[in-house]
């Protein structure tokens, strides 16, 4: 479709476009798609279109089609208006043709790339542009209880030994754990961990140019490592139940867990209560804990974030001018309702409405969290815990991200070799050298 000038950020619900020669309709497929979130984002739409007149269709699609719907909708050359999407569909997407990156990029131009994270930003560049809009991410979190650290006199889990000098000091079972790592290899969970470590060890499986990383050394620093949590674990096939409801007990030292835990731990959830005392909507533990965004392995003293960050792609079909308006509204006017839908899980990504304004984050920190109890995050954690979770976004990464391999990692993320391998090499069935040898034959296959 011929690119059509869209109005700058400023101007967007000015008279220009309440003026508009004819009002247009547009469709957006959306991965949120639980009812309560499909009311969220259709007051969005609702919000949009009594500014502009132009009508927005929200279409639920479930996050494990979205690939296979749209490349097929795209092959028919009926793609929807804008993709919700996530990170590992980025390049896959921009590379086949589906989105228009320069109408993404004339987005983030207008709403100023100041205003953004420079993470999620980042995930979004090719070849020079920003291929699809960031709205939301979280980033992983080691979380820790501070008061056995503090009274033990460690300091928090910010590198690989600091980690292991902890799991030696607390390690106690069966009454404390000093890690509960996963173990069940079949769990997307364990490779998230795994991503995460080796990001902070400055691992990554695939090169620059797209091929198998052969170099071993960093690998098995990794290894090792997965290994020296998952023997301070308990037996078994571990995956995010066991981790979550053992540190909420209060027999983990530590954990590696998504931000969807923030609520859990102030007692808003009666599904995963707080179980160290007898009372479930105890504060007690969320006071008792640290979160470490960044963590670094040996050889990286920089370490590195872990991110996961949902996009609004503006699609080769779009009509382009109110598909891009509609996504800058969403992350400007509309983005209180948009964060609103799961607050624990969905951090600003665009911090505010020009460069050094926070506005966005502290909306976000007012919004209210839990489920069968509602709080504001503030109300829970200190503003340094929450500005320090937020700020993970800025350095988040991924496998393949910086050299534009992302396509490439994702595959082997989505293969799952790694998790195989090291839970043979945890298991003692395989030595550390043959579990990285194995591990770089088995992508060199893929």
């Amino acid at each position: 479709m011929r690119k059509l000038m869209s109005v700058g950020a400023g101007l967007l619900l000015s008279a220009s476009m309440m003026s508009s020669a004819m009002a247009a309709e547009i469709t957006m497929w959306t991965m949120e798609e639980q009812p309560d979130r499909m009311a969220k984002q259709q007051q969005i739409a609702d919000k949009f279109k009594a500014a502009t007149g132009h009508t927005v269709n929200i279409v639920a699609v479930t996050e494990k089609d979205i690939a296979t719907r749209a490349t097929a909708a795209f092959a028919a050359g009926d793609l929807p208006d804008i993709l919700n999407h996530t990170v590992q569909h980025l390049l896959p997407f921009a590379e086949a043709g589906m989105l228009d990156a320069g109408a993404a990029t004339e987005v983030i131009d207008d709403l100023g790339p100041n205003t953004f994270a420079a993470g999620p930003l980042n995930m979004a560049m090719s070849e020079g542009e920003i291929v699809s809009v960031p709205t939301d991410g979280w980033t992983q979190l080691v979380v820790y209880r501070s008061d056995l650290f503090e009274a033990a006199g460690l300091n928090p889990p910010k590198s690989f030994a600091d980690i292991e000098a902890a799991i030696a000091a607390l390690h106690n079972p069966p009454s404390m754990y000093g890690f509960v790592a996963a173990t069940k290899i079949d769990e997307t969970y364990m490779m998230q961990l795994i991503e995460h470590i080796s990001l902070a060890a400055g691992y990554s499986p695939v090169n620059a140019d797209g091929s198998v990383n052969e170099d071993t050394e960093a690998l098995k620093n990794v290894l090792s490592f997965y290994k020296t949590i998952a023997d301070a674990s308990p037996d078994g096939d571990l995956y995010w139940k066991q981790s979550r409801e053992l540190y909420l007990g209060g027999q983990a030292a530590m954990i590696i867990w998504s931000p969807s835990l923030l609520d859990e731990l102030g007692g808003l959830r009666d599904s995963a209560p707080v179980t160290i005392n007898d009372d479930p909507t105890s504060k007690e533990l969320a006071q008792d804990t640290g979160f470490v965004t960044v963590f670094a392995g040996p050889g990286n003293d920089a370490g590195a974030a872990y991110a996961d960050v949902r996009y609004l792609g503006i699609t080769a079909d779009a009509d382009t001018a109110v598909a891009s308006d509609f996504v800058k509204f969403v992350v400007s006017g509309g983005y209180g309702e948009w964060l609103s839908m799961a607050p624990e899980g969905k951090f600003p990504v665009r911090k505010g409405k020009f460069g050094g304004n926070k506005d966005y984050e502290k909306l976000w920190a007012s919004l209210d969290v839990g489920v069968d109890r509602k709080e504001p995050l503030a109300n829970i954690y200190p503003q340094k815990v929450i500005d320090d979770i937020v700020a993970g976004l800025s350095v988040g990464d991924r496998w393949g991200v910086a050299d534009g391999q992302l396509a490439t990692a994702s595959k082997m993320v989505n293969a799952r070799i790694m998790s195989q391998v090291i839970r043979k090499y945890i298991d003692g069935e395989i030595s550390l050298e043959d579990a990285a040898a194995e591990i770089v034959a088995k992508h060199k296959a893929l």
